[in-house]
């Protein structure tokens, strides 16, 4: 638990349509660095030391978009208002202590503002980010500048506002009308609100060009990582080889003390190079006869489980093998179909293709293959 005695639960409210944003989907759905806004939205609590659980209120059109998330779910109203007491009534006997109100479409809202709203809890029944107003501020009818506005003691409200649970969840019971947050709502009850730190960067995606600016802000935060694992084996007697999980008949075999996949085996290092993990033979030593003639989908399993548990996911592998025969295109389909399999990712995100070394080194004297990999990995 987040706190002695405190349970914090997330309501990210995503019911809205969100037609300002444009698009053919509701903006919570839509694509945004690589995921959605509210995949983003939901790791942003998901990954906070301080956090317990997240609810999502959605609506009852969207079950396409939300039903593959591991997120409990309540269909949200007409209104906002509506959909955050739906969202509230649904925690009752939950254990809730407190409760963080989000807009899905902060998809971008920082771990220290979260931390920020949680903390005011402690000593206060409601708290919400905020940043001061610096610019000017002008009124205005028909494109022309009618008057000022003092800007001091004026702020730009942000989200998530927190709430002791019982508290809001009173305040919405007797709330009649409808309020632009749950800040209003709680101060028509009577509940006195801190302001605390918010940030540019948690940005609201509103119009087309917010999507651009959301962007960049999570390109600029993200953790990829980049990985490079180089194979060779040599030929020894035999009637086949085992390249990238296909095995493929030849007049010789690979040598080595597991299957010899030297393509398999690159890949694999390239993972935990991504991973500063070393190489294969720091995970499962060649000296150790358990791994003698083991099939190298052991090997890669582990680094695709290892960089997982590491909280990365694989966003794509690139494998050149490096040889004169046997000939690798009539295979690569079979290969990059496996090896997808193995690693759990879809077939276009895996490259294997092949070159000659135009008969020069070992593997133009058809000595050996050799095998080199690219893995990029994403911070999930």
């Amino acid at each position: 638990m987040s706190e002695q005695h405190q349970k914090t639960i997330a309501l990210i409210v995503a019911a809205g349509r969100g037609t300002r944003a444009g698009g053919a989907l509701p903006k919570q759905w839509q694509p945004l660095a690589g995921r959605r806004v509210a995949d983003w939205a939901l790791k942003a609590f998901r990954n906070h030391p301080k956090v317990d659980e997240s609810l999502l209120v959605v609506h009852p059109d969207d079950a396409q978009f939300y039903d593959s998330l591991d997120v409990k779910t309540v269909h949200g109203g007409a209104t906002r208002d509506a959909s955050v007491r739906a969202g509230l009534e649904a925690l009752v006997g939950t254990g809730a202590t407190h409760v963080l109100i989000h807009d899905v479409a902060r998809a971008t809202v920082p771990e220290h503002v979260i931390a920020g709203v949680i903390d005011a809890l402690k000593t206060s029944k409601a708290a919400a980010p905020a940043l001061a107003v610096s610019d000017a501020l002008w009124r205005g009818e028909d494109a022309q500048v009618t008057g000022t506005q003092d800007r001091a003691d004026l702020y730009r409200a942000q989200t998530p506002q927190g709430f002791d649970f019982e508290t809001i969840l009173a305040a919405h019971r007797s709330f009649d009308g409808q309020a632009a947050d749950d800040v209003e709502v709680a101060r028509a009850a009577g509940v006195n609100v801190t302001i605390t730190e918010g940030d540019e960067a948690n940005l609201k995606i509103t119009t087309p060009g917010d999507f651009a600016r959301a962007e960049r802000i999570l390109r600029g935060t993200m953790d990829i990582r980049l990985g490079n694992g180089f194979d060779v084996h040599a030929f020894e007697e035999g009637d086949h080889v085992v390249l990238c999980g296909v095995t493929i008949p030849h007049d010789k075999a690979l040598k080595g003390h597991s299957d010899a996949d030297v393509g398999m085996h690159a890949v694999t290092d390239a993972i935990y190079g991504a991973l500063a993990e070393g190489d294969i033979g720091r995970h499962f030593p060649p000296s150790e006869m358990e791994w003698k003639d083991a099939d190298s989908a052991i090997f890669l399993k582990h680094a695709v489980d290892l960089a997982a548990s590491k909280g990365f996911t694989i966003s794509n592998i690139d494998c050149t093998l490096i040889c004169e025969r046997p000939k690798i295109g009539p295979n690569a389909a079979k290969m990059i179909s496996r090896m997808a399999e193995l690693m759990g990712m879809d077939e276009d995100r895996v490259s294997i293709k092949a070159t000659t070394s135009e008969r020069l080194g070992f593997t133009g004297r058809e000595e050996g293959i050799a095998a080199l990999a690219t893995a990029t990995l994403v911070k999930s």
